[in-house]
């Protein structure tokens, strides 16, 4: 059975996209019984997205359960409301004031079920921004992270939703610290994670460095690195390898695994201060070496010698992974069209043990009727509600 320490806890997961879920997912691959509540027509729109895009619903919901509920009808609310009542944390993403207007607001739940943690995922914390609609790439250019990742003069995305990934986790923080209040006190309270704030947490290094230093940062692809041996480069097979030379001893493995005494005896890259100031000819010392390998070759020297080393890879190039695939740490998750592919689950290990998969990404209104009989609610209640398309 897979390692479950939040078992036991009952999360509302009212949410979309991928920030809300990826909160969700997170406690629901730590144990917790996350209950996504969707609308009663057709479920979550995520479902239906095209492209890349598809396969995020399945990413993000394995280990839940799906209740379908029309939350916009006296007895859809009365639902959510019984739900509320039963739960520890209620999680949401939507857009400011919409689950007020539902009357399922922080207020209102609070009245319902005092011992409730309540997160809300925004595009910002309170202030002057809290009313706008916010998106990762919002985020990103609005701190300069979309700067820093591309060449000057062309500010890009990063690669991955790197910012309503750390907006959602940074929510489970926030969820996990108000239960260990709850466990003192008793009393829930109302947590908020942002996307702009997040995104302003990860370029904050950039902005100490330029309080250190005085210097305004630059891009990354023109940064002036720290470190002479910091990049990629070509190989016998006219692959990228990527090469971090970091320290003393990674400077001294190298020239030894490669037979290069001579390089390591050179006075100009006797530190890193002096291969600094001799990067191009060193540069080019360094090129030799790796385009008189193929990449095979390098990689097992590298290694070998513990000098910090990629190729440059593809998310494709994961699914086989063997650091990825230890001990079964990926999860078999099915996908919209049925077939199962091996995903990354939540990077953390208890001991040796890592989350795993109890549940496959839910069906809209898979769960309705566990989760409404669990309530009290009867056969004949259930069916009426469906009829009236109150649920699904």
């Amino acid at each position: 059975m897979p390692i479950q320490p939040l078992e036991g806890l009952v999360v509302l997961e009212f949410t979309h996209i991928v920030m809300g879920p990826s909160c969700g997912v997170v406690l629901a691959d730590l144990g917790a019984d996350v209950i996504r509540v969707e609308p009663a027509a057709d479920g979550d729109r995520t479902q239906r997205a095209r492209s890349t895009a598809s396969g995020s619903f399945a990413y993000f919901n394995r280990n839940k359960r799906s209740v379908c509920i029309d939350l916009k009808t006296q007895d859809g609310l009365a639902i959510a409301r019984d739900l509320v009542r039963g739960a520890d944390v209620l999680i949401e993403n939507f857009g400011p004031g919409t689950m007020d207007r539902l009357g399922l607001g922080w207020d209102a739940v609070h009245a319902l079920n005092p011992r409730l943690v309540y997160l809300a995922m925004k595009g910002f914390l309170p202030g002057p921004y809290e009313h706008r609609p916010a998106l990762d790439e919002v985020a990103q250019f609005m701190t300069g992270l979309a700067y820093m990742t591309g060449p000057p003069g062309q500010p890009l995305r990063a690669g991955a939703s790197v910012v309503d990934i750390t907006g959602g986790v940074m929510g489970v923080i926030g969820v996990l610290a108000a239960l260990r209040q709850r466990d003192r006190d008793g009393v829930g309270q109302k947590v908020t994670s942002a996307l702009y704030e997040s995104a302003a947490f990860l370029v904050g290094q950039h902005m100490a460095g330029e309080a250190a230093t005085g210097q305004p940062p630059v891009p990354m692809p023109a940064r002036r690195g720290g470190w002479a041996i910091y990049e990629t480069f070509p190989t016998k097979n006219g692959e990228k390898l990527f090469i971090g030379i970091t320290s003393e001893n990674h400077w001294r493995s190298f020239c030894t695994k490669f037979e290069r005494p001579d390089l390591y005896a050179d006075a100009r890259f006797v530190n890193n201060a002096q291969r600094l100031a001799n990067r191009p000819a060193l540069r080019d010392y360094i090129t030799a070496i790796t385009q008189a390998h193929d990449i095979e070759t390098l990689c097992r020297m590298l290694d070998e010698g513990r000098i910090p080393f990629s190729p440059v890879r593809t998310p494709s190039d994961l699914f086989d992974d063997p650091q990825l695939n230890a001990d079964g740490r990926m999860l078999p998750v099915r996908m919209p069209k049925g077939n199962v592919a091996n995903l990354p689950t939540t990077p953390i290990c208890f001991g040796d043990d890592a989350p795993g998969l109890r549940l496959q990404p839910p069906d809209a209104g898979a769960h309705t009727d566990d989760v409404l009989r669990a309530l009290g609610y009867t056969e004949d209640r259930i069916a009426a509600l469906r009829r009236d398309g109150t649920i699904r």
